[in-house]
């Protein structure tokens, strides 16, 4: 970190802190980007679905991304934020201000702040699953659909979604089995969906993987059966990175669907303001469902955002500065 103060420290080096970095940078902002160096996507192969970028390794998308922040200016640094907090030097000003503590013991200063910090995966407890994911083991059928296409696919069920998964992975292959693991049984009306579009249901839980020759050959059930399988599907619980939020009052709600808490994130706007002024979010900490290229682009929200709000504040310093100055010495 090159000074102690910056208009705008970005918390997070991924997508959206990196696409807001540089939106920032090009405005001339003084800008610092912390990177955690913990990539929701670092498992995947590839990053797909942006557009001039499809297949490109999420590690060389990064790198390209930081040495854009950099190309006009801004800090990119690797390290952990350990504490976000309201600087007291801004009470009474009117005005935001934050202090910015890392793990190392550095303090720096920031007129604003961009949290851009995603999401934790919280897979389901089946043996397999955590050391598969991200190459065999999926949840996103935008994001990998296409590599596992005509393959023998396994839905494994965790909640009332796995249907609806199931119908979309359809879309890829032919051959798709929906494990109901720990899911109540489909109701009439899905049962008859899966059997029109030929999806097979199989009762029972599942207890592991099973993995050979670095991939994996099939699901085992709790009874012992093997079902062969080329690549498995399951339905995360995702939960937003906001721990450093709390100190500033800012926490995650439950996001329900199908009266089933699904996952957390913390409330912002479409422009990625809070109900904290002078704090603001991009990327999957406030939108658990944004893919790579949603989160770059809520990033450039979020950047424009933050820089008209500072354009705003410093029109009014240089008005205020103005009219005292056009004051009559002693009035």
């Amino acid at each position: 970190m090159e000074q102690q103060g910056y208009d705008v420290v970005v918390v997070g080096g991924g997508a959206a802190g990196l696409s807001a970095g540089l939106t920032l940078a090009r405005a001339r902002r003084s800008v610092l980007v912390v990177d955690g160096g913990r990539p929701r996507n670092a498992p995947a192969a590839g990053v797909h679905g942006f557009l001039t970028r499809d297949g490109m390794p999420p590690a060389e998308l990064a790198a390209l991304g930081t040495a854009e922040v950099r190309g006009y200016g801004g800090e990119v640094v690797e390290g952990q934020v350990d504490r976000l907090e309201h600087d007291p030097a801004a009470e009474g000003t009117g005005r935001p201000g934050f202090v910015v503590t890392t793990a190392d013991g550095a303090r720096v200063t920031a007129r604003r702040l961009v949290v851009a910090t995603g999401l934790v995966d919280g897979l389901p407890d089946v043996a397999g699953v955590a050391q598969r994911w991200g190459r065999d083991v999926l949840h996103c059928p935008y994001c990998h659909g296409y590599e596992v296409r005509d393959q023998a696919l396994g839905i494994v069920a965790g909640g009332p979604l796995a249907v609806h998964q199931a119908l979309l992975f359809r879309q890829w292959s032919e051959d798709v089995v929906l494990f109901l693991h720990t899911a109540a049984l489909p109701t009439e009306e899905e049962s008859e969906q899966l059997a029109a579009r030929g999806v097979r249901v199989v009762e029972g839980r599942v207890a592991s993987l099973v993995v050979a020759d670095d991939r994996v050959t099939g699901v085992r059930l709790a009874s012992g059966e093997v079902v062969a399988r080329d690549a498995v599907v399951v339905g995360p619980r995702m939960t937003a990175r906001a721990d450093l939020l709390a100190g500033l009052g800012l926490v995650p709600e439950d996001l329900v669907m199908r009266d089933v808490v699904v996952g957390s994130v913390v409330p912002a706007d479409p422009t990625g303001a809070t109900a904290v002024p002078g704090v603001y979010l991009a990327g999957n900490v406030s939108d658990m469902r944004a893919q790579v290229v949603h989160a770059a682009a809520a990033g450039v929200m979020v950047g424009a955002t933050v820089n008209a709000d500072l354009v705003q504040e410093d029109t009014a310093t240089a008005v205020a500065a103005a009219r005292a100055a056009r004051s009559p010495v002693g009035v």
